[in-house]
Parts: C-alpha cells; sequence; structure tokens
C-alpha cells in the first residue's frame, strides 16, 4: 500500500508540474475564491436554520401555552373525554403538530395522539412514561423546550406544565415539525452551494486540462525547438495544429528554422573549405602551431607541435595543455597563460633548452586571440620554433671568427715585428741574420695564405653551392697527390706508398674535390709522420651485402706511421681549427684540412669519413665513392674533363 501512495503521490507530482506557474496561480486563486463563497454559504445556511429552530421554538412555546390553557382546566375536572376530543381536534387542523403526549403529575403518559388511545388501553399496554427534572413543577408554568433530530428534520419537543390554581396537574408535551419553507431553503441553498463548489473544481480542472493541451505544450515544444536551434539542428520543426497567436507564433518559428537551414545548406561547403584551408595551413607551416582556449584546452595542434613535444602518439586535442608540456617548458609558461587567459598580458616570448626526446632549443611565442571587436578574448595562439640549428650555427659562427682571428693574429704579428725589426736595425744585422728573418716573414706569409685558402674553401663548400657529380678516374688522382708530394716525402725522410688496384672502376664524384681530399689527408699524414716512417695511399673494390642486394664501392685509405690520434680526440678531429698539434705541440697548422675533407665527402659525395688510429702507432683514414654505371649515366661521359678544367 504504501508503495502505491508513494506511485500516486508522484504521479500528482508529474501532473502538477506540467503546469505554468500562470495556471497554478490561477488555480490556487480560484481554491481560495471557492473556499471562501463555500465558506459564506454555509454560514449563510447555517444562519437559516438556527432562525428556523428560533421560529419553531416561540412557535411551539406559544402553542404550547395556548393549548395547556384550554386543557388544564378539564383535567382539573377530569374530563378526559372533552381533553382527548380537544386535542384530536387540535391535532387534525394543524400540520406543525407532529405529537402530543399528557402525563400526570409523576409523569406517566395517560393520553397520547397519535400514539395512545385511552379506549383500547389493556392490562398488557406498556407503561410510559416522560422523564423530567425532579424540580420541573416549580418552575411556575414555563415550558421547557428542546430538539431532536428525526428523518424528516428537526423536531421541537415543547414541555409545558399543566397547573391549575397553583396545582400541578401534570405535563403537555407536544412535537413541532420544522418549518417546510425553511427546510426547502436551507436544503436548496446546500445543495446550491455543493453545485457551485463542484462546478467551479470542474472548471479548473478542465482549464487546467485545455491549459496544458493548448499553451503549456505548444510552449513546451517550442522552448525545446529553441534549444535545438541553439545546439545547431537547424532541421527541428514543431508540428502542432494550433490557431490564433499560438499558431503564428509555431508558423513563425518554423520558418525561421526553415531559413536558417537553407542559409546552413549554402554556407556548410565554404566554411568547411575554409576550414580545411586553415587547417591545410596551419598544418604546413614549418613552425609549430597550438591554439587553445581560455581554459588551457588544446583546441587545434600541428603536426610540426606534435614533434616538438613528442605528442605523436597522444591525442592532446580537447586535453590540458600543461598536462602534455615537458617539465622545463611547463615550469616556464604556465604562469603567463593564465595571465594572457585573464587579460593582464597580450603576449609573452621564451627561449627553452629541451631534453627529450632530443637536445634541442625551441622558441616559443604566446600571443591572445581577440574577437573582432577587441572585446574579449577567444584564446591563446603558440608557435614554437625549434631554433636548434640556428644557436649551433651561432655558435658556431662565434667560434669561428674567434678562431679566425686567433689564427689570423698570429702570422701577421710574427711579420710585423720581423719586418719592425729589420726596418729598425736592418743595418746593423748581419747577411745571415737578415735572410733568416726575410725566411721567417715567407714562411709566416704561407702559413697566412694557406689559412685565408682553406677558410675560403671551407666557406666556398658550406655556401650550398651544388657540384655535378660526373665520371672519375680515381686512379689518376692518386697518381697526381703522390707525384705532388713525392719531394715533400723525400726531403722528411718518409716512404711514400701507393697501392691501388690495377682494375680500379671509375668512380662517381668531382675530381677536384677529390684531388683536394686526397692531398689535405697525405700532407697530414706527412705532417705528423716522423723521418723513416711511412705514408701508403690505398684503393680497392668492396663488396657490401645486404638482406636484398649487394652493393658494390671503391674504398679510398691513406695510412700512416705517425704519431696518432688519441681516443679523446678522434670525435673532435674533425671540428673547424681543431688540432692535434695543440695537444702535443710539435707541429703548425690551420685546423681546418679535416673539416673541409669531411665536408667533401658526407656532403657533396653522400659518404663518410672513417679513421682509426692509436698513439704512437699510426692513423688510417678511410671513404667509400660509388662505382661509375656506364648505362645510367652515358649522358655524362664527356663530362670529366670539363670538370677538371
Amino acid at each position: 500500500m504504501p508503495a502505491i501512495f508513494q506511485n500516486i503521490r508522484k504521479a500528482i507530482a508529474n501532473w502538477w508540474s506540467e503546469f505554468t506557474l500562470q495556471t497554478k496561480l490561477l488555480a490556487a486563486a480560484t481554491l481560495v475564491v471557492s473556499l471562501v463563497m463555500s465558506g459564506l454559504t454555509f454560514w449563510a445556511v447555517n444562519t437559516i436554520q438556527q432562525d428556523a429552530r428560533l421560529n419553531d421554538t416561540r412557535f411551539g412555546s406559544d402553542l404550547g401555552l395556548l393549548l395547556a390553557a384550554n386543557v388544564a382546566p378539564l383535567l382539573a375536572e377530569n374530563n378526559f373525554t372533552e381533553v382527548a376530543q380537544f386535542s384530536r381536534r387540535f391535532y387534525g387542523s394543524t400540520s406543525s403538530v407532529r405529537y402530543m403526549l399528557y402525563a400526570d403529575d409523576t409523569g406517566k403518559i395517560f393520553f397520547g395522539i397519535p400514539f395512545l388511545n385511552p379506549e383500547f388501553e389493556t392490562s398488557l399496554s406498556i407503561e410510559r412514561r416522560i422523564k423530567l427534572p425532579s424540580n420541573y413543577a416549580s418552575h411556575g408554568g414555563k415550558p421547557m423546550v428542546r430538539q431532536h433530530m428525526s428523518p424528516s428534520g428537526i423536531v421541537t419537543d415543547v414541555f409545558v406544565p399543566l397547573v391549575v390554581d397553583k396545582k400541578y396537574l401534570g405535563v403537555l408535551a407536544i412535537g413541532i415539525n420544522p418549518n417546510p419553507t425553511a427546510v426547502i431553503s436551507s436544503n436548496f441553498t446546500r445543495d446550491v452551494t455543493i453545485a457551485v463548489f463542484i462546478s467551479i473544481w470542474i472548471m479548473v480542472i478542465l482549464g487546467g486540462v485545455i491549459n496544458a493541451l493548448t499553451i503549456t505544450k505548444p510552449i513546451k515544444e517550442l522552448l525545446g525547438g529553441v534549444k535545438q536551434i541553439a545546439a545547431g539542428n537547424f532541421k527541428q520543426r514543431v508540428d502542432l495544429p494550433l490557431g490564433g497567436e499560438l499558431g503564428e507564433l509555431i508558423f513563425s518559428f518554423n520558418e525561421m528554422a526553415e531559413r536558417l537551414e537553407r542559409y546552413e545548406e549554402q554556407n556548410i561547403e565554404e566554411l568547411t573549405a575554409e576550414k580545411a584551408k586553415l587547417e591545410t595551413l596551419v598544418s604546413t607551416i614549418a613552425d609549430g602551431a597550438v591554439l587553445i582556449d581560455n581554459n588551457m584546452q588544446v583546441i587545434l595542434v600541428n603536426p610540426t607541435a606534435r614533434y616538438i613535444f613528442a605528442w605523436e602518439t597522444i591525442n592532446v586535442v580537447g586535453e590540458n595543455i600543461l598536462d602534455h608540456l615537458p617539465s622545463t617548458v611547463q615550469t616556464e609558461i604556465t604562469r603567463p597563460l593564465y595571465k594572457m587567459a585573464s587579460g593582464d598580458c597580450e603576449s609573452a616570448e621564451f627561449r627553452i633548452q629541451l631534453s627529450e626526446p632530443a637536445n634541442r632549443t625551441i622558441r616559443i611565442l604566446v600571443t591572445t586571440v581577440i574577437n573582432i571587436q577587441r572585446e574579449s578574448i577567444k584564446g591563446i595562439a603558440m608557435t614554437v620554433q625549434d631554433i636548434t640549428r640556428e644557436v649551433e650555427l651561432n655558435e658556431a659562427k662565434s667560434q669561428f671568427i674567434s678562431n679566425v682571428s686567433h689564427e689570423l693574429r698570429t702570422p701577421l704579428f710574427n711579420i710585423k715585428s720581423f719586418i719592425e725589426t729589420l726596418h729598425d736595425y736592418g743595418e746593423d744585422l748581419g747577411i745571415e741574420e737578415r735572410q733568416e728573418f726575410l725566411e721567417t716573414v715567407n714562411h709566416e706569409t704561407d702559413r697566412l695564405t694557406r689559412l685565408v685558402n682553406d677558410v675560403l674553401d671551407l666557406s666556398k663548400l658550406e655556401s650550398g653551392r651544388s657540384y655535378n657529380l660526373h665520371r672519375v678516374d680515381l686512379t689518376q688522382a692518386i697518381e697526381q697527390t703522390l707525384r705532388t708530394y713525392q719531394l715533400n716525402a723525400k726531403d722528411k725522410g718518409i716512404k711514400l706508398i701507393q697501392d691501388a688496384s690495377t682494375d680500379l672502376p671509375p668512380v662517381v664524384g668531382h675530381y677536384d674535390l677529390l684531388l683536394q681530399v686526397l692531398a689535405n689527408l697525405v700532407g697530414n699524414a706527412l705532417k705528423f709522420t716522423k723521418a723513416g716512417g711511412k705514408v701508403a695511399l690505398r684503393a680497392y673494390q668492396t663488396i657490401h651485402r645486404s638482406s636484398t642486394e649487394q652493393i658494390s664501392q671503391v674504398r679510398v685509405e691513406i695510412s700512416d706511421t705517425g704519431i696518432g690520434i688519441g681516443s679523446e680526440d678522434q670525435q673532435a678531429i674533425f671540428d673547424r681549427f681543431f688540432r692535434v698539434e695543440n695537444r702535443v705541440h710539435t707541429l703548425e697548422g690551420t685546423g681546418l684540412g679535416l673539416s673541409i675533407v669531411r665536408n667533401i665527402i658526407e656532403e657533396k659525395h653522400h659518404s663518410r669519413v672513417h679513421l682509426i688510429s692509436e698513439v704512437g702507432v699510426g692513423t688510417t683514414f678511410w671513404f667509400d665513392l660509388n662505382i661509375f654505371e656506364e648505362e645510367a649515366n652515358s649522358e655524362s661521359k664527356h663530362g670529366t674533363d670539363s670538370v677538371r678544367s
């Protein structure tokens, strides 16, 4: 049972919630009015009934006194026959009297109409008495009145004492019927009141139902439609067969939705195309781009930013950007981002060093995105630039300028010093001393020339100039290099060895650049090899096997029995201006030769320079070159001579 009551209560609550506030107020006002009117009506009915009872009481009292005055003398004379006849005539002449009872001074009823007839009284008759108060006889002849409810209405009971010459003979009891006019009026008023009350509430209920069907439901349908339109569903329609103002409102709403749908269809392709253009532009720019809203949620991110921040395997769109940034970046930009979101700052720039996924330096520029009216901040745009190469180039540039300045200053200082000495003290110096000074100046001039030439060569190689690769006879380049350094090796007492295969195939390369590589490596080998040592230049064909094919190449090796290179220097040996003699303090040089070699082999010939060395034993440099294919490069057969010129 409690579950049933709870369900009923819930159903009533749901039904009541369907009504609008106006309907609820109308129902409450109707309830108050109906209660007030009902209360007034019932008060009026009660007043009428009270007046009727009062009139019945007065009428009964007067009638009882009149009847008692007529029958009391007859009773004093014991003329019961006359009393009975008079009473019957009186009872038959009026409809207001319901009954008439006569009792003696002990309260015993000896005659009554229509209840008792003395002629038919027998020994079997039941004795009936009127029970009155014990002091009733001393009331001085005043009637006593009371009322009781009967099936036909309220009956007024009047008890009149029968007194003759101050002698109490008994009591006369008369029952007075209610006033029919008052009864009818009271009943009619009551029925009308109940009917009005029921009618009012039937009207309220019908009004609520009509309101729910004709006003509340359409308004709720319209409200739902407006929410759908606001959410972008322009296909929403309200289909209710109503007229009047609500019908016009529904028609206008459907017409508005139809226009919005047509507008959306006309512009959706253009908007999609513009969005695709924007996304394509953002995805193809070299810099990283991230767009976030005021709550730090990522709206858009391009592939470059994903790569820089290592987001390739996670989807950060819709996530808080601060949860996915590297810790160093997060520490730097968290506070500025919140300041920008609150409008306290418009832009900021950061330069941050990242250690993961690789050591790199990035520049981050964050700028607020403001609406056209420049009234509110719509989001924050973040541009990320990988400036690692720029930083490295700046550092290399600074180092290069510092090294060149240092290397130029030494020979220039020596040249200036010896020339000043010759100028100031030339006449005091002997011929041999002057000759020695001039040889030193000439040597420093050659050193300065070599430095300038190496710098120019390296600058030219790194300038991005393209070199066409052709068929190169490597044997010829090796022989030319050995002829160049044969005299130098002989003077130093070093044996120069050529070990090149007789059937060496031609290679793909640039003759002059390869000649420069061989010259630099052989020159370095002679420089760092003591008298009695050996320098060998070898070339032979090798075959590299992979999982899918065999690759045939020509390997070139330059070996010496010189001082060797320590393991701690082998990584830096190809850096510009790095010289082994800086460690062992033996010979002089520019420190650019191996940088030039690496640039020519790696950047121009797409190979790699390798070395193996041991201090006090010697060093070997080698690299591989691709073999020239006649079929694939037949159009370049005539190019070798033009390149060598």
